[in-house]
């Protein structure tokens, strides 16, 4: 084997590795807040129709396929530590949705009435435990390799007194403290379906917001009125449509509406924040409904302004559907991966440079199967030879693959492979520059501009180099 084929994978990471200093840089500044969403901003007595105490209900865990046993020994471990210190503990949000819906949970929540530097004590010789945030403070037990996030309740309460106090008003007389700190504490959060308690001692499910009426319904609803919900934490738009990506949720009449309406105070939030929720979105294996729903709500056009606007054009195409390539790589990187499995955010970023290069630099069918099928098995000859088998079937996405084959030898594909690498790694800068993004924008005159690069706010979540993917 000649120099050229024998070194490709050499010339590939040599080329990754030569990129991969863009992605550093100094941690963001946080931005101030936006004013639209200050609490001052905020009528809550628009909330009084939201308690209704006749829909309260206390559930039988075991009836609904929920046992003890499908925790995590983690968790257990600092539920029952809790408990045995005369602290209440329950599971808490989107584990016990998931539970319900017999998903793998892709962590556990616990809540408890002890105030969090006690939790800190309770674990002190037996467990690492550190509270950590100021705004929505925490305590995080490691165990085991794990990481087991415990809020308190009491922590909670005091996050916004001005909400509090007026909720507090709302709330029944009624002899059962447990009830009212356990309902007071279901109406701070962010949709129905996240709102549900377990308490696996007495395998019991509590619901104060009907949330199980809208799991049931498989649907997507607010706690609070939607549009408060949604200028109270404009970051609850973006949990709701991976929510709603993930579970295949409808959004309720009410909560679309006003993501709609409000949609737009994304652009307020820290960028580490979105590109937390980007990476929740993409590498948990329901990254291409999450595409559909923030480009659908012209988000995408804000967070993936290339690729949003590659998708407006595609979809003036009557044959959309079938030659939408972008659309079908996250779709088959979703069949890869699982809440309980997800990928490293360096392959969805190459999934995006790779699509970007495809786009501004079609290629022959035979050189993009060579790409890939070398990279993933690791050796020339091995991919070559997959890639020659399986160039020959018909492709139908434009513009980004030319169908005929114009290489005739292996070293002319090792040529144009190695080439096509380069093409992939210069495509990054459109990600993280500004003057590189309104570059490739330029293809797109007539599309919505945006200036959202990642520049510093990627790294945190990517590590590693493009040549994961």
């Amino acid at each position: 084997m000649n120099h050229n084929k024998r070194g490709v994978l050499t010339r590939l990471k040599t080329l990754v590795n030569s990129h991969s200093q863009g992605f550093h840089s100094p941690a963001p500044k946080r931005p101030k807040q936006d004013p639209s969403s200050t609490e001052n901003d905020l009528d809550y007595s628009v909330c009084r129709g939201r308690i209704d105490v006749s829909k309260w209900k206390t559930l039988d865990a075991e009836e609904l396929g929920i046992t003890s046993s499908m925790i995590s020994y983690p968790s257990q471990f600092v539920l029952k530590l809790l408990r045995r210190k005369g602290f209440e503990s329950y599971l808490v949000g989107g584990c016990v949705r998931d539970l319900l819906l017999n998903r793998t949970p892709k962590d556990f929540d616990v809540i408890t009435t002890a105030k969090l530097m006690e939790v800190r004590a309770q674990f002190r010789g037996l467990a690492r435990a550190e509270v950590v945030g100021r705004r929505f403070p925490i305590c995080l037990v490691h165990i085991k390799g794990s990481v087991v996030e415990v809020t308190s309740f009491e922590t909670v309460a005091r996050t916004s007194n001005r909400k509090e106090q007026f909720l507090y008003s709302l709330l029944p007389k009624c002899s059962n403290k447990k009830d009212l700190f356990r309902c007071k504490n279901s109406l701070r959060r962010d949709f129905t379906i996240n709102s549900l308690f377990y308490d696996p001692f007495a395998n019991k499910i509590y619901d104060y917001t009907d949330g199980m009426a809208d799991l049931r319904s498989l649907k997507l609803e607010t706690v609070i009125p939607a549009q408060m919900s949604f200028k109270e934490d404009p970051g609850r738009i973006l949990r709701g449509f991976r929510i709603a990506a993930r579970l295949g949720l409808s959004l309720s009449r009410e909560t679309e509406a006003a993501m709609w309406k409000y949609s737009s105070l994304v652009k307020s939030l820290d960028k580490n924040k979105i590109m937390i929720e980007l990476n929740y979105m993409l590498s948990y294996g329901a990254a291409e409904p999450s595409l559909h729903l923030l480009w659908k709500f012209k988000l995408l056009e804000f967070l993936l302004p290339v690729h949003a606007a590659y998708l407006d054009e595609q979809a003036i195409k009557e044959d959309a559907p079938a030659s939408n390539m972008l659309m079908k790589l996250f779709f088959y990187l979703d069949n890869l991966v699982a809440c309980d499995r997800p990928c490293d955010c360096t392959l969805w970023v190459g999934l995006l440079a790779f699509h970007l290069t495809l786009v501004n630099n079609p290629q022959d069918a035979l050189v993009v199967w060579a790409f890939a099928s070398v990279l993933y098995h690791g050796e020339w000859e091995k991919g070559i030879k997959f890639a020659k088998e399986h160039a020959k079937m018909y492709v139908n996405f434009a513009p980004e693959i030319r169908t005929s084959s114009i290489y005739k030898s292996d070293e002319e594909i090792a040529k144009a492979v190695t080439k096509l690498a380069s093409l992939v790694m210069h495509s990054i800068p459109a990600l993280v520059e500004s003057n590189s993004l309104l570059q490739s924008m330029s293809r797109y005159p007539s599309f919505p501009q945006s200036d959202m690069v990642w520049s510093s706010h990627l790294l945190p979540l990517c590590k590693s180099t493009i040549i994961s993917f």
